[in-house]
Parts: structure tokens; C-alpha cells; sequence
């Protein structure tokens, strides 16, 4: 079983803060860290169902759900990278929420979506180093 060793992956995970949550239990760590992709994956689904289709009233709460799941997981673990660009994510859902759905709100609306999808993409990269991350260390 590798450990983290080098500080390549100090952005995506703060190791020994991680450890330090899990009583120092790697095994338990690693488990976590696991179930942690688990979730990702099926909060992943979830907004690209959304974005890949037009954007209605239910659209921007439903990313700052799945976004919010990710930013509370991966901040239980320490994954600072995770959970700063899914907390930006739910931000941005959140000021696309409270835009009127209104005739001549439709630029608002448009500004709106396309900051949400900008975080989602950060988001993504996140995830793809979190990912990265993982296979280093063969969880």
C-alpha cells in the first residue's frame, strides 16, 4: 500500500490532516477516500443531466444540491481542491437560483448559466486530479 509522499498532490489532498481525521487509520482512510469517488461519480451524473439539458427552475437548485454533497464530503477528508471549486459551484447555482424567471431576465439568465458551467468545468478538473490523486496511491 503507497502513501502520499510527495507534495504533487498537496492540492487535491491534505494527507496528514486526513489521517488525522480517520484516528490515523489508513485502511479507514482509504475506505473513505474510496466512497468519497463513489459519490462524486453519482453527483457528477446528476449535473451533467441538468446542463446537458435546458435550464428551468429546477436546474440551478439541483446543482447546488449535488455540488453542496461534495463540498461537505471532501471536506471531511481534507480534499481542499474538491471542496473549494464544488463550494464556488454552489455559490454560483445559488446566484443563478434567485434570477427571476422573467421576460427580461433572459441575459441575467444566460450570464448566470454560463458562470455555472465555467465552475462546473473547474469542478470537473477537481475531480480529474482527485482522481489522479487516487490512482497514485492505488485506491
Amino acid at each position: 500500500m503507497e502513501s502520499p509522499t510527495s507534495s504533487e498532490f498537496s492540492h487535491v489532498i491534505d494527507w496528514t490532516e486526513a489521517m488525522e481525521q480517520c484516528g490515523d487509520d489508513e485502511d479507514f482512510l482509504r475506505e473513505l477516500l474510496s466512497d468519497l469517488r463513489g459519490e462524486i461519480d453519482a453527483q457528477i451524473v446528476k449535473m451533467d443531466d441538468v446542463l446537458m439539458n435546458p435550464i428551468n427552475e429546477q436546474s440551478f437548485l439541483l446543482i447546488m444540491r449535488a455540488s453542496h454533497v461534495i463540498k461537505g464530503a471532501s471536506s471531511n477528508l481534507m480534499c481542499h481542491e474538491l471542496n473549494e471549486t464544488a463550494k464556488k459551484l454552489e455559490q454560483s447555482a445559488a446566484r443563478g437560483q434567485g434570477i427571476p424567471r422573467e421576460d427580461g431576465a433572459s441575459d441575467e439568465l444566460e450570464k448566470a448559466t454560463e458562470d455555472v458551467k465555467e465552475k462546473y468545468a473547474n469542478l470537473k478538473k477537481a475531480v480529474d486530479n482527485y482522481y489522479a490523486f487516487l490512482d497514485s496511491v492505488d485506491v
